[in-house]
């Protein structure tokens, strides 16, 4: 994974939005991306609609976006690695890969080519669902373009085998030439507004802020002198997942959450409650009373984004201003503020005079924002890495070469899910957004006009499902997996896929993480949302 985070940019974008325009075709897989990410699904239906740009959509269900697709491929639930193995063995087989970036730029070609080697069309066929002809006229489609892009969201990543999902695109982008190049590149979506910027600042626990890994001493001595203290922790610290359950088990005493949702958004939601509760102290900052800061001991009240100073990093790794519009209201104040003091009381002077002191000290601390300034992002943001004050940033990573020198290519082996359906439970579930709401809710929530869009869960199944279950629209149905149960409104819908069901998961009343299965990615630790095995009954 070392190799592919470095090769990566570890989780951004290769490439600017902008090059959307200039792609010949666009692939896009695990993103339902015109209710996920509306405003960039925008430049995708504009090309894919008055230019010669193909598209290319990888998904089980029939989101919108399959209607401006030249190929739509239906994939069973997971089962990913085994239809990009199989592309990558048809592209082999047949020669279309680019030799000369494959011999110059990149290694590890030969254990690549031996694995995929095994995925033929028709045993892909059978694993995946996708018809021999269609895997084979897709391929060729990508191969054969002069530029190819890539964008994927957390239906690739939010699986046992989320790590090998990306390896594999990544595979895949490089086998065809495809990285480091106009029009190019593997560009995972971020989920929410800011959550490229705080992994930039070391919101991981393996990380200090710009990826610098806190078992290398050189670093951790630069921060040490930085900061003023001495001997910084040379531990990895824990996961989400893992703070969860380490509190189950009592491990874990005390638990400081800001923006974060995680009794609504957690997988196995009962198991997370009971984690919880079984804190001795709880704290929630946050800008709305959530599910999770009923439950907290002390509730900090927090600024919106419009009610304070500081920078956002999109999707796209471009860091831009935010500015104050408002005043926060009654009590609330903003984050940088609060955990200020806390730190000052704890014995630690944070003192800032402002958010511009944050950020001259993020700059002076990690090498890629060193050039970036309130003053050179007054009036456009500037994409990292920036090294220096007359580095102009960097729109497109890996054009001459990647960060670790060649690109590595990781070959891997299809795995199935850890939970497939039974005759205990013989449907499959996945969960997601819908256009009409955020994440759990917590804003999107307040507003009439919105939960009039959207008011309640619903439970989408196909005809084919619903006729076999003797289901009609609007049914209360009971859903039941090995950890829970909820209740929800069938939708019978021409997007779901027979034998599948989905679930939005913002509505904390019918929470489909109550389902959702707890199995982590042994690298990246992320739980498998995206495939459980579930029951339906009509009440």
């Amino acid at each position: 994974m070392a190799g592919l985070a470095a090769a990566f940019g570890s989780g951004a974008m290769t490439n600017p939005i902008s090059d959307i325009e200039k792609s010949d075709v666009i692939l896009i897989t695990g993103s339902n991306t015109t209710e996920n990410h509306p405003v960039l699904s925008t430049y995708i239906k504009r090309v894919a609609s008055f230019t010669d740009t193909k598209l290319i959509v990888v998904d089980p269900r029939r989101i919108p976006i399959t209607r401006f697709a030249t190929i739509w491929m239906r994939q069973t639930l997971g089962t990913d690695v085994a239809w990009i193995n199989g592309m990558m063995h048809i592209i082999i087989k047949e020669g279309l890969y680019d030799r000369e970036y494959v011999e110059f730029r990149t290694e590890g070609f030969e254990e690549l080519r031996a694995t995929v080697e095994q995925y033929t069309p028709e045993r892909v066929e059978k694993i995946t669902g996708i018809p021999k002809d269609q895997l084979v006229e897709a391929a060729h489609l990508y191969a054969q373009a002069n530029a190819a892009s890539i964008f994927y969201a957390m239906g690739i990543t939010q699986h046992i085998t989320g790590t090998d999902n990306v390896k594999s695109l990544a595979n895949l982008a490089m086998l065809c030439g495809n990285v480091g190049i106009e029009g190019g590149g593997v560009n995972p979506l971020r989920g929410q507004n800011n959550v490229q910027g705080a992994c930039d600042m070391g919101g991981l626990p393996n990380v200090y802020t710009g990826y610098q890994k806190i078992d290398d001493p050189s670093v951790r001595n630069r921060m040490e002198k930085a900061w003023g203290v001495e001997k910084l922790p040379d531990k990895v610290g824990a996961t989400v997942t893992g703070m969860m359950q380490m509190a189950h088990s009592g491990d874990l005493k005390a638990l400081y959450i800001i923006g974060e949702n995680p009794m609504v958004s957690d997988p196995d939601l009962n198991h997370a409650e009971d984690a919880i509760k079984n804190l001795d102290f709880l704290v929630v900052q946050d800008i709305f009373l959530t599910e999770t800061a009923r439950m907290a001991n002390v509730v900090l009240p927090s600024a919106a984004f419009a009610e304070k100073d500081g920078t956002f990093t999109n999707t796209e790794r471009k860091v831009q201003r935010v500015r104050r519009a408002v005043k926060p209201p009654g009590d609330a104040r903003e984050d940088w503020k609060i955990i200020s003091d806390l730190a000052d009381k704890m014995g630690y002077p944070m003192r800032y005079g402002n958010a511009r002191d944050i950020m001259r000290e993020i700059a002076e601390v990690t090498p890629s924002y060193h050039g970036i300034t309130y003053d050179r992002i007054e009036v456009d943001g500037i994409y990292w890495p920036c090294l220096s004050m007359d580095h102009p940033g960097t729109p497109r990573l890996h054009e001459e070469q990647f960060s670790r020198g060649l690109g590595l290519f990781h070959a891997v082996e299809y795995i199935p899910p850890d939970e497939l359906p039974d005759s205990e439970y013989p449907l499959y579930l996945t969960t997601g957004r819908i256009l009409y709401h955020y994440h759990t809710g917590t804003m999107t929530m307040k507003s009439e006009g919105l939960n009039a869009l959207a008011p309640e869960c619903f439970v989408e199944i196909s005809q084919e499902d619903a006729l076999y279950y003797k289901i009609k629209d609007n049914d209360m149905l009971n859903v039941a997996s090995r950890r829970g149960s909820i209740k929800a409104r069938a939708k019978i819908s021409s997007q779901a896929q027979k034998g599948a069901i989905f679930i939005p998961f913002h509505y904390a009343e019918a929470a489909a993480n109550r389902l959702t299965n707890a199995a982590l990615d042994p690298v990246a630790k992320i739980p498998e949302y995206k495939v459980c095995a579930v029951r339906i009954e009509k009440i």
